[in-house]
């Protein structure tokens, strides 16, 4: 039965009464002066307090304000060799006597533990160990209320008045250097969190990394709030779809993995972003939950889940996850230190993810530059699509129909037709002109490496990745990307393709993150693709979705009429180029160009003018011999190279009715600048007709 022994001054025996109480207060208090640590002081205690009250166990029990209870927090025996459990839940204040004892601030007494009704859990604990007497007696400072101090016996006891006075006496010291302890103890727990945050603030300025700045968060943090478990959930571009990154997890089974992705609705981190606050869930929440990442965090076997959004100027950017394997891990305190990490580590991802959008930026502008680089150094433009025949004529009749529209093109034609050429006046003559012009040739990459150079990659995607690579569909974006030799890509790259086509996103090789992209895409080839998805060796969808607006450009063999034109323009390239000066070319030798079968097509020609123009020491042009080409006689009464500029932009002039400028006018026909034009006007004497 439990007996509440009021101590009033009239009833309190002194406890100088007794000599060996008088004696074990002087040591209680040298014990107290020589100790800064609880567990040092309570051993000490327990060894000086038995001479005088022969007890089997002596206790601190400590009221826990956030949950209005009484933990048990320090357990010292003599003379036994039980141990308290690993664990003991806090016990409410109505469920323990200790919590009488500090609520009446009067000493309770349990003179018969077997016997006793109330508090069924502690006299169950008790019992178990065969503790038949105990008595508490309240802790208390001159700040405030700290707890009780027990002693049990595990034989019948008789607790005299005059022992509970001089435990009542020992309390008083004994209060001061607890109130002393736990004011210290807190102290330094703000300080190593003051450091903590410090160290977090240092990690942030100093990493603009995402893994490595969590890494070095995440060890920050265990120093100052226990934990077995840390991730972070950032918010994908799926809307309602969490990734998780930088888990930290040593003792997991590998049912959680890092860069999985679940659904926010139900999951624990989900609903904290929903409330855009700290949410701490025991193990009958996240039971409740219900979502598929709540049953492989149980099943991993986490009890104590905290969840911290991640908030900066009003976005969300995912959560600070901590889980614990113990019941009850995590304290108030320990939220409101989670948030103020959380609130550095979402400025983190913010620095994160503009480095890596400056770094991305870079990364194209550098390889944009490459590009135009090259391209000025090839001198592919416009300029060089020249020609006068029908059938030519009929494809930049389609190339201005289409050219303003974002339809994909397929470019079909012998090699060396001029190909590229169509595919770069549809991106100038298109809204997209002011954006890159990216080129690739299917057939000139190995296989191995072609998906890595049209989708990119990341650094360690595959051996030799020592850094990230951006592909060039990304570097398109906006802009006009064109494949050369589609047919030649591989099968096994086709589907990627047609998706990235269709859905305008892909992922870079070694990467889960989604890209989007906006991007206009003309193909080029030289095969029969219908005879190719026949014997399936290309994939009809794809096909399908290529052949929106095919362009047949001609074979030089059906536009004979543009060589003439052709040779002088490639004769006058090259004049200029190589420094020489070229005027006429033999009419013979014209009249043998034109009849030749040219295989080849315009590449041929314009190989072929090219060499011929070195040849040439002189004025006239010396074209070498070639297969079914008679060797250049001498020249006769051959046309001037200026008579047929003239003669060529004259009649551009009167196709346009002489307008020079805009989009239709005689200067992008001849694909040259309009003050080139004047220029080579006034040069030729041509002047516009007077009415």
């Amino acid at each position: 039965m439990a007996v509440y022994v009021p101590l009033t001054p009239g009833s309190q025996a002194s406890p100088l009464a007794n000599s060996d109480q008088y004696q074990a207060l002087l040591e209680v208090s040298r014990a107290i002066l020589a100790h800064r640590e609880l567990p040092a002081l309570f051993r000490d205690l327990s060894h000086l307090l038995v001479q005088v009250l022969r007890f089997d166990f002596l206790n601190l029990v400590l009221y826990d304000p956030e949950l209005n209870a009484m933990r048990l927090h320090i357990l010292e025996t003599v003379g036994t060799s039980w141990q308290a459990p690993p664990v003991i839940a806090p016990y409410p204040l109505d469920q323990t006597p200790s919590g009488k004892a500090w609520l009446e601030q009067a000493p309770v007494l349990i003179s018969d533990v077997d016997s006793e009704p109330r508090w069924p859990r502690v006299t169950e604990l008790l019992r178990a160990r065969d503790v038949k007497t105990c008595c508490y007696v309240p802790l208390t400072s001159a700040q405030r209320k700290l707890g009780a101090i027990g002693f049990g016996f595990v034989t019948p006891h008789e607790v005299t008045g005059s022992d509970l006075a001089f435990v009542t006496s020992v309390a008083a010291p004994v209060a001061v250097a607890v109130d002393n302890a736990l004011s210290q103890a807190e102290l330094a727990h703000q300080r190593d969190r003051v450091q903590a945050l410090l160290d977090i603030n240092n990690a942030v300025v100093s990493n603009l990394r995402e893994e490595e700045l969590f890494h070095t968060i995440s060890a920050c943090l265990k120093q100052v709030t226990p934990h077995d478990y840390a991730s972070l959930s950032v918010v994908t571009a799926d809307p309602g779809v969490l990734s998780l990154k930088a888990l930290d997890f040593p003792a997991g089974s590998g049912l959680i993995r890092e860069e999985m992705t679940f659904h926010a609705e139900g999951s624990p981190a989900g609903t904290a972003l929903a409330e855009r606050r700290s949410r701490r869930f025991d193990r009958q929440d996240l039971e409740s939950c219900g979502s598929e990442v709540t049953k492989l965090l149980l099943a991993e076997g986490l009890r104590t889940v905290v969840c911290t959004p991640l908030m900066t100027r009003g976005r969300a950017l995912g959560t600070l996850n901590v889980a614990s394997f113990a019941d009850d891990a995590f304290r108030e305190a320990d939220l409101t230190f989670l948030l103020q990490v959380a609130n550095q580590i979402a400025i983190a991802l913010e620095n994160a993810y503009a480095y890596r959008e400056i770094s991305q930026l870079r990364d194209k502008l550098a390889e944009e530059k490459l590009y135009l680089e090259d391209e000025i150094r090839t001198e592919g433009n416009f300029s060089e699509m020249v020609g006068e025949s029908a059938a030519f004529r009929r494809v930049l009749k389609q190339v201005e129909t289409v050219a303003p529209t974002s339809a994909t093109v397929l470019i079909l034609g012998e090699t060396g037709t001029g190909k590229e050429l169509i595919a770069r006046a549809i991106h100038e003559w298109s809204g997209r002109r002011d954006r890159t012009f990216v080129k690739l040739n299917c057939a000139a990459i190995p296989t191995g490496l072609l998906e890595s150079e049209l989708f990119g990659h990341e650094r360690g995607a595959f051996t030799g990745a020592i850094a990230q690579r951006i592909g060039r569909l990304e570097l398109a974006n906006g802009g006009t990307l064109f494949l050369d030799e589609i047919g030649d890509i591989p099968l096994e790259l086709q589907p990627k393709l047609l998706r990235a086509l269709q859905e305008h996103e892909f992922e870079r090789l070694g990467s889960t993150r989604t890209v989007r992209v906006d991007v206009r895409l003309i193909a080029a080839t030289n095969r029969d693709l219908v005879q190719m998805v026949s014997s399936r060796e290309f994939r009809s969808d794809l096909y399908y979705r290529l052949n929106v607006f095919p362009i047949t450009v001609p074979p030089l063999r059906d536009r004979r009429d543009d060589i003439p034109i052709l040779v002088r323009h490639f004769a006058q390239k090259y004049a200029r180029r190589m420094n020489r000066h070229i005027e006429s070319i033999s009419g013979e030798v014209m009249t043998s160009l034109v009849a030749y079968a040219w295989p080849g097509n315009v590449r041929e020609l314009e190989n072929l003018i090219e060499r011929a123009v070195i040849l040439s020491p002189g004025s006239v042009l010396r074209v070498p011999p070639l297969d079914g080409l008679p060797n250049s006689p001498p020249p006769s009464n051959g046309v001037t190279l200026a008579d047929a500029d003239r003669e060529h932009i004259e009649r551009i002039l009167h196709e346009t009715n002489w307008t020079l400028g805009g989009p239709n006018g005689a200067a992008v026909r001849l694909g040259m600048k309009r003050t080139t034009l004047q220029s080579k006007m006034k040069k030729l004497g041509i002047e516009r007709p007077t009415r």
